[in-house]
């Protein structure tokens, strides 16, 4: 067979189509967009040498780090080691996190292969504290491998990538842990009817979400994986996401289709988890492979400047937990603690459905009561005083024709006081509105749901100030102060855009005689200086119907902030 050079670890029986090779015999291509748009179409999907081939190529061109261990160190230390030993004798390292090696199409004495690689890389990369996702690719990468020792090289250099801003593989618990809020964040903004699914159906979501890596790397068979695999050596770790939040998709619509329209009810999170798993593990049934890709990239996500952004940010925020190691997260629901949650507007399960919204990082903190009407009165000012300091904050408002509506505000409200005197928008793009009826509904950023409002701006581009248009037609917008080195610039600031209109960016403002969430030929609420009456309306930073009744009185407003729930 002319595939066995790069087919030795390889049962051709269970390859199926892919151990009869066709089409293309090379790749006669150096460009980078032109690598992804072959791999995107499969160009050498029916050719096993020359996937192997293109795989060696792309890896060989990973800027790695000065010393990175080669194919010849492997020889080296393996040939010092004498015989090898059985498969069962040779334990993964502690770092894969009780992974398993997928078999997928290897012979079954390959598993020894595989765990010789494995602990040979453990060895090499002293520092890697948790990389569950290791068994995973070396398995794949041996299917393409003429030796142990190539293979080695190439899951090395994968490891051993220092290319700025780019991962291919998370290698410690806080990376790792940071991607499944990552995945979480962007399930709310990509994939919402799925996220409502996991949330009405799992106990926790986030516990789901540990699982989304998995989802794409152990789950999918091998048809699919290696299609995946051929544009995540291109495109690098932001297609795992994408494939995830499109499984996550294709999952949500098998559910609907199952229960025919009924309602789902709340179970163990372990069983949602495994219903999850048994679904991918059959998805070629329903779902070809150029149509999980076709769905991924159909996907309009932020761009890879974006999403690494956010995952420094939700690392950050663990840091601050002291999150640095391998250790148990608190269940989400123990930071809402329904027995000691108490609020005179919404319920603890309401408040908990509300908390599904918000960004991850924020699900480690529990609801912490900073000013309410009914104990601190109806003073703009003491509004001021009770919620400056705190970031972010959550408003809520019950109108006294029994209607509950509110805002998650993303900045300080000290902030206001960069305009001056002025009425001055600022805040950023994770900024929500929403309503408790006629059903529970949030209004994102318009450019979440519509990216071609906007388009990534150039890292040296200048943010442009915030406006008050609609109150003032002067430019009297808030100036981003300029960060302190080392801070991280907000995810979704306005500054990582180049927006059509200032309109869509008018999240929050506040002066002496009022409050306003949401600009832009309208506004999504507005409150007077004595908290007493308020408006409500559209607005085109979150294209939002009314909140509630156009003009109300208010009957009660409470803010809440977010309190470290892992604190000791």
């Amino acid at each position: 067979m002319a595939e066995e050079e790069y087919g030795s670890f390889v049962d051709w029986n269970q390859m199926g189509d892919l151990a009869k090779s066709s089409g293309p015999t090379k790749v006669d291509c150096k460009d980078l967009k032109e690598f992804k748009k072959m791999a995107r179409q499969g160009y050498w999907a029916k050719n096993h040498k020359l996937r192997a081939q293109v795989y060696e190529q792309l890896i060989k061109t990973i800027p790695c780090r000065t010393v990175t261990p080669d194919a010849e160190v492997y020889r080296d230390i393996m040939g010092n080691a004498g015989t090898k030993k059985p498969s069962s004798n040779i334990p993964l390292p502690e770092f894969v996190d009780g992974n398993a090696l997928p078999l997928y199409c290897l012979k079954a004495e390959a598993v020894t292969s595989a765990h010789q690689i494995i602990n040979c890389v453990a060895g090499q990369f002293p520092d890697i504290s948790h990389c569950p996702s290791l068994p995973a690719i070396t398995s794949m990468l041996l299917h393409f491998s003429k030796d142990e020792a190539q293979c080695f090289e190439l899951v090395s250099r994968i490891l051993a990538c220092n290319e700025p801003g780019k991962r291919l593989l998370d290698q410690t618990f806080l990376a790792f842990e940071s991607s499944c809020m990552t995945f979480g964040d962007l399930a709310i903004k990509y994939c919402p009817a799925g996220h409502k699914l996991i949330v009405a159906t799992a106990q926790d979501a986030l516990e789901v979400y540990t699982d989304w890596q998995r989802w794409v790397l152990f789950d999918l068979p091998f048809s699919h994986m290696v299609r995946v695999l051929d544009v995540y050596l291109v495109e690098g770790y932001k297609v795992l996401f994408r494939m995830a939040i499109a499984l996550l998709k294709f999952y949500r619509k098998h559910k609907a289709e199952a229960q025919g329209g009924e309602g789902s009810q709340p179970q163990d999170s372990g069983k949602v988890r495994a219903d999850i798993q048994a679904f991918i593990k059959d998805i070629a049934s329903t779902v070809t492979p150029e149509k999980l890709l076709e769905k991924a990239f159909s996907i309009r996500m932020f761009s890879r400047k974006e999403i690494t952004l956010l995952q420094l940010t939700n690392e950050k925020s663990l840091q601050q937990k002291g999150i640095t190691v391998k250790q148990k997260r608190r269940n989400v629901q123990l930071a809402l603690n329904p027995d000691t949650f108490s609020s005179e507007i919404v319920s603890a399960k309401e408040m908990r459905d509300i908390w599904s919204w918000i960004p991850e990082r924020f699900a480690l903190c529990q609801p912490q009561l900073l000013f309410t009407t009914s104990n601190h009165g109806c003073s703009l000012n003491r509004f001021y005083q009770h919620c400056e300091g705190y970031e972010p904050t959550l408003l809520l408002i019950r109108t006294t024709d029994g209607d509950v509506c509110g805002a998650f505000l993303s900045t300080d409200w000290q902030e206001r006081k960069r305009g001056g005197n002025k009425l001055s928008f600022f805040g950023t793009g994770e900024c929500f509105v929403f309503r408790m009826k006629p059903e529970m509904e949030h209004f994102e950023w318009v450019v979440i749901r519509h990216p071609e409002l906007a388009s990534s701006c150039n890292a040296q581009s200048q943010e442009e100030p915030a406006s008050s248009e609609g109150h003032n037609s002067e430019n009297n917008g808030l100036q981003q102060p300029e960060k302190p080195a080392g801070d991280l610039s907000p995810f979704l600031s306005t500054r990582h855009f180049n927006l059509t209109s200032k309109n869509t960016s008018m999240f929050m403002a506040g002066n002496f005689d009022s409050i306003i969430v949401g600009g832009g030929d309208g506004n999504a609420l507005y409150i007077d200086s004595e908290l007493n009456h308020g408006r409500a309306g559209r607005c085109a930073t979150f294209d939002n119907p009314p909140l509630c009744a156009e003009s109300f009185q208010v009957a009660l407003l409470e803010t809440w902030g977010f309190q470290d729930a892992m604190a000791s």
